[in-house]
């Protein structure tokens, strides 16, 4: 590879010539050039100076500075290289921060280091495993292309990687681009988080540019006259989701399935059973709360359906016996009406028995008391006679 950059790294008093090497390499990624629809040719842009109106040739060109008034102040390499700035040619490591620290938003392009010489060989190691040891990144300042910028120094695959990083000022505020007030129940955050356990890990040797792929097909066809095939359209309905839950619980089925996993066990109803959802870490309250009112309720459906049950029977039996009453009233003819009839007539006989003993009763006194009188008389008139 060839070297972009050369410096030093500035650890306190220690020093480390380094070399910079581009550890990214874009030529790989699809480019058009831009041609005359009408007859193919390629479109030109040419470096015209607005002055005379010339072409100008590459090794005439240089910088210039534009200054408030839109005056051209020009700039040579020569006025760069005198700058009253340490980091013209060195790494200057400011702190020594962890990684969390460092907003993705602020990483540029990378770049790999590496010992300049014999002698920075072993100062190079030694930050190389400082930083893979202690767990830390080194953050700095660095003028490299005509300017400064902040770097992030890290170890990587026994290297170290520096990252140039964009200035505080040059990230943008995300006022206006995110939602206010959205409430997220917690069984949608549950199942967000389970979806994203069962997408499972990133294999790197299974990534790559399928648009590139796809350009190149259709190039090949255009170069032998050929149609290009048609792309494959993934059946997916494309409309707008309704049902977030619902959403979500085909996509962890769908995760796993691809995964090779079971997707839930039949219940012995035909239907799968629901998928377990693990708890969210920090909710135990939450969760607990969940829990009380599941068995609360629960247990009020047990209180209701046994009060329901024996208030029901309670109630079947008095309908039960107004409907036998009824039926013997209205001398109806089913079952219920012949039993009233039965129980009707024995209530007659037993009247009538007890009637008939109530008159022999009164027979029998009423004979007693005049067989009395009878012989009453007679001894009185026994008595007058006498």
């Amino acid at each position: 590879m060839r070297s972009v950059w050369n410096g030093a790294i500035s650890f306190g008093l220690v020093s480390i010539p380094v070399k910079t090497y581009s550890a990214t390499d874009r030529s790989t990624s699809v480019s058009f050039v831009r041609i005359h629809e009408k007859d193919g040719g390629r479109i030109q842009y040419r470096k015209v100076c607005e002055l005379d109106g010339e072409e100008v040739p590459n090794e005439e060109i240089g910088r210039g500075y534009r200054a408030t008034d839109d005056t051209i102040v020009p700039i040579t390499d020569e006025d760069l290289s005198h700058l009253p700035l340490p980091t013209t040619k060195t790494l200057t490591i400011l702190a020594f921060l962890d990684a969390g620290e460092i907003d993705p938003l602020q990483m540029d392009r990378a770049y790999y280091l590496g010992p300049n010489g014999p002698t920075a060989t072993k100062p190079y190691t030694l930050l190389r495993e400082a930083l893979e040891h202690h767990g830390k990144v080194a953050v700095g300042k660095v003028a490299m292309h005509g300017r400064e910028t902040l770097a992030m120094l890290r170890a990587h695959d026994g290297a170290i990687v520096m990252h140039a990083l964009l200035w505080p000022d040059q990230i943008r505020s995300t006022a206006g681009v995110a939602p206010d007030d959205v409430e997220i129940r917690d069984s949608e955050l549950t199942l967000a988080e389970t979806l994203m356990d069962s997408l499972g890990e990133l294999d790197p040797d299974e990534l790559h540019d399928d648009y590139r792929k796809a350009v190149e097909n259709l190039v090949a066809a255009k170069l032998e006259g050929g149609e290009p095939a048609a792309p494959e359209t993934a059946g997916t309905s494309g409309g707008q989701v309704i049902d977030l839950m619902a959403a979500l619980e085909s996509s962890v089925r769908a995760a796993r399935e691809g995964r090779g996993e079971e997707t839930g066990a039949d219940d012995g109803s035909g239907e799968e059973a629901d998928a377990t959802v693990t708890p969210i870490r920090g909710r135990k309250s939450t969760t607990g709360g969940t829990g009380a009112k599941k068995s609360a309720s629960a247990g009020r459906k047990t209180a209701a359906g046994s009060s329901g049950t024996s208030g029901r029977k309670r109630a079947a039996a008095k309908t039960t016996g107004s409907r036998t009453e009824s039926a013997a009233g209205s001398g109806g003819s089913g079952p219920a009406a012949k039993k009233a009839t039965t129980k009707k007539s024995t209530a007659k006989k037993s009247a009538a028995k007890r009637t008939a003993k109530d008159s022999g009763a009164k027979k029998a006194t009423g004979t007693a008391a005049s067989g009395g009188a009878k012989a009453s008389a007679k001894g009185g008139s026994k008595r007058t006679s006498a």
